[in-house]
């Protein structure tokens, strides 16, 4: 099986910027033009990029179409997949209709799981499930609000749904570069037929070749933060990934 990793782009006010364990009031910018970044991880032979619209998530609409639109072109075919804002029908064929090859479905996940299964059935290979954890529990609205639900629980919901994969992502290591949560994920890999993208906490080439470990059977990971502060060089990631990247 082969191992995608796959750069991040977070969008907040049209920026291209990192969020420190979800807080919105901990954002640091680094590119003020997201289609450049997407020109930069684009130059590399890469899968697949992960587009979060941050202000839509928090807002529960799309906010950053623009960005999008600029993050699509640059990127020259690379497929880009989007999560934020996307909470109902019409909103998710908007994003695919901008030119988005996946969408990544979180807040709607939980509270409308027949809404997902259905947009999986219409639209195969092109809904992701987005399970965001804080303490054991599913967060949603952007990571501000708490449920009493656990990860696994929500992602048996969509096992026999089609989706094509489900992002789980570790809110307390998101953002800042302490590693990621291999153990949880590969637990929940472990659990499910659904391919599992580990998300939260990369901080260095070590961290990849661990996620990309066969045993763990993992089906990518994320990378944000590293990649913009350079503890992670895309094209020697890429490398050292070997033959186990795609």
């Amino acid at each position: 099986m082969s191992f995608e990793l796959i750069p991040a782009i977070d969008l907040l006010g049209g920026a291209c910027v990192r969020l420190s364990q979800g807080r919105y009031d901990a954002a640091t910018v680094y590119e003020r033009d997201p289609g450049a970044m997407a020109g930069r991880f684009a130059a590399h032979p890469i899968e697949r990029l992960h587009v979060v619209d941050l202000d839509g998530a928090r807002e529960g609409r799309r906010v950053n179409d623009d960005a999008l639109r600029r993050i699509v072109a640059a990127a020259a075919g690379v497929p880009v997949q989007l999560g934020g804002g996307l909470r109902d029908s019409e909103s998710i064929a908007a994003a695919l209709d901008l030119g988005v090859d996946r969408v990544v479905l979180g807040t709607v996940a939980l509270r409308e799981p027949e809404l997902v299964k259905q947009a999986a059935l219409l639209q195969p290979g092109r809904i992701v499930v987005g399970i965001d954890v804080r303490e054991g529990r599913v967060a949603v609205e952007g990571w501000l609000e708490a449920s009493d639900v656990d990860a696994l629980e929500l992602a048996r919901r969509f096992e026999d749904a089609g989706v094509a994969a489900l992002v789980y992502t570790d809110i307390a290591r998101d953002g800042v570069l302490a590693g990621p949560n291999l153990e949880a994920t590969a637990a929940l890999s472990a659990a499910l037929e659904i391919p599992v993208i580990l998300s939260g906490g990369v901080s260095c080439i070590a961290d990849l070749r661990a996620a990309a470990e066969p045993e763990l059977g993992l089906a990518g990971a994320i990378v944000g933060r590293a990649l913009y502060t350079g503890a992670i060089d895309l094209a020697e990631a890429l490398a050292a990934l070997g033959d186990r990247a795609c």
